[in-house]
């Protein structure tokens, strides 16, 4: 596939995952630390692309939420978003609908919220994603999603020019990317 992209000159979006299937992919889900392991597994296939002659500016990775990750691993991942952006790539996030939102909202009998009902809880975890400086974000719902990075962009804008605060310029970049 490198070749491929290499010859391409296109961008390609790296994905951490471990295993083809879901049961595959679930006796896999096991790390001392997911953050540091992701990221140094999402660094050698980052390498082995650039070695293979793809131009670093066309790779993207992304952390493969719920690919061969348990829920605890996913929220560990969206904590520290930091440490998969320090390796200098764009970072995209597909949080949208997973089952670890449903778990997250589960009723009080423990059933996990249904899938078309996670969109509020995908729209905050895309919010906060973008927030931290993710690059991109995989939705399934684009305008709702759309709609909310527009409001939080006109909020980080109203935001700085009242405050010179340590966030701002974290703000200062959110909103210039997401103003409508």
């Amino acid at each position: 596939m490198a070749k491929v992209v290499a010859d391409a000159g296109c961008p390609w979006v790296l994905m951490h995952w471990r295993g083809h299937s879901q049961p595959d992919m679930y006796e896999l889900a096991s790390y001392e630390d997911v953050v540091s392991e992701v990221r140094d597994e999402l660094s050698t296939c980052a390498d082995a692309a650039i070695a293979a002659g793809v131009d670093p500016a066309n790779l993207v990775v992304d952390p493969g939420l719920g690919f061969a990750k348990r829920a605890e691993h996913n929220w560990q991942l969206l904590a520290h978003l930091d440490v998969l952006l320090a390796l200098g790539f764009p970072v995209l996030v597909g949080a949208s609908r997973k089952s670890f939102l449903g778990r997250l909202l589960a009723g009080p009998d423990g059933t996990p919220r249904q899938v078309e009902e996670r969109q509020d809880a995908t729209l905050a975890t895309t919010v906060l994603a973008l927030e931290a400086g993710v690059w991109g974000v995989r939705v399934h719902d684009v305008r709702s999603t759309a709609d909310a990075i527009a409001r939080c962009g006109r909020r980080s804008a109203a935001s700085d020019e009242r405050s010179d605060q340590p966030h701002r310029a974290a703000s200062a970049r959110f909103s210039r990317r997401f103003r409508p």
